[in-house]
């Protein structure tokens, strides 16, 4: 026996969640999403990952949305590395194509059957080859160069794993964050990075190697205030990402606010801005459940 009203709530309340999550969905990987996920986790063939390694922990949690945002303020610290961003991505253009890439490739390589993985690697590498030009300093710079891979490739695996620890739904042990970031190393391996750091410490210690070579461009802070300030997204969903990009910056260390003029208050971020992260990461997993 059904409650008068009680049903028709909870049948809104339904239909309200699955429409969200299809929109976050679309949004992330875009039209094509639904092909691409038929081919990740439906169809046969071994996997580069078990189910039970902390790849596909970290990756398949929703504090990889503020990973993502955190690891692209952090990867824009390199000159070089921006200077690709900035005149090839076309991030500003179809910022949610990029997206839709970006999440396309962290899905096959982390859940895709080998086929799969290989294939948008072969992509990358390919679309790699073709990204050449100079900076604005005159320093020549090229995507495929392995030293600039594994700038990214770090900055990325370091914002998801401290994203994960922060608003993940399951944190891992240090044996879990040794093994997320062993896992992460298969991935750059093959996209061309020689030697990739394999345990949390090595992956801190590869980082504090590549500071010298950081700054805030003018590039560099331009891309953060279009990540943070004037993201292309409809009035409603403004508020919520500005919980991801607060809980985002939050996570950065101190020397990498400093050249992109970002604020540092300790008593606001660590009581409402963490807040904040957790009420929109959950939103976001209870959304994308359905």
């Amino acid at each position: 026996m059904r409650v008068r009203g009680v049903g028709s709530l909870t049948d809104r309340i339904t239909a309200l969640r699955a429409r969200l999550g299809a929109d976050v969905f679309q949004k992330v990987a875009g039209d094509e999403g639904p092909g691409r996920r038929e081919r990740i986790h439906n169809a046969p063939g071994p996997r580069w990952f078990a189910e039970d390694r902390p790849i596909r922990r970290v990756h398949g949690d929703a504090s990889m949305f503020v990973g993502g945002l955190r690891a692209l303020l952090l990867q824009s610290l390199h000159p070089l590395a921006m200077a690709g961003v900035a005149g090839h991505s076309g991030y500003r253009g179809d910022p949610w194509g990029r997206l839709a890439r970006t999440s396309y490739f962290l899905a096959a390589t982390t859940f895709g059957p080998d086929a799969e993985a290989r294939a948008v690697i072969e992509r990358i590498r390919s679309v790699h080859s073709r990204v050449r030009g100079r900076a604005p300093d005159g320093r020549a710079y090229s995507a495929g160069d392995p030293h600039l891979l594994e700038w990214v490739h770090i900055a990325e695996i370091d914002s998801f794993l401290r994203a994960h620890q922060r608003y993940g739904s399951r944190p891992l042990d240090q044996a879990g964050r040794d093994g997320y970031v062993a896992d992460t190393a298969r991935v750059a391996r093959e996209l061309g990075v020689p030697d990739p750091p394999r345990t949390e410490a090595a992956l801190a210690d590869r980082i504090a190697a590549y500071r010298p070579e950081l700054a805030g461009t003018p590039q560099a802070r331009s891309t953060a205030r279009f990540l943070l300030l004037n993201p292309p997204l409809a009035i409603a969903a403004r508020a919520p990402y500005a919980l991801l990009a607060a809980a985002a910056v939050e996570l950065l260390p101190w020397w990498a606010r400093t050249p992109l003029r970002l604020p540092y208050l300790p008593v606001v971020e660590h009581t409402l801005v963490r807040a904040g992260g957790q009420v929109v990461t959950h939103g976001i997993r209870w959304v994308m459940a359905a």
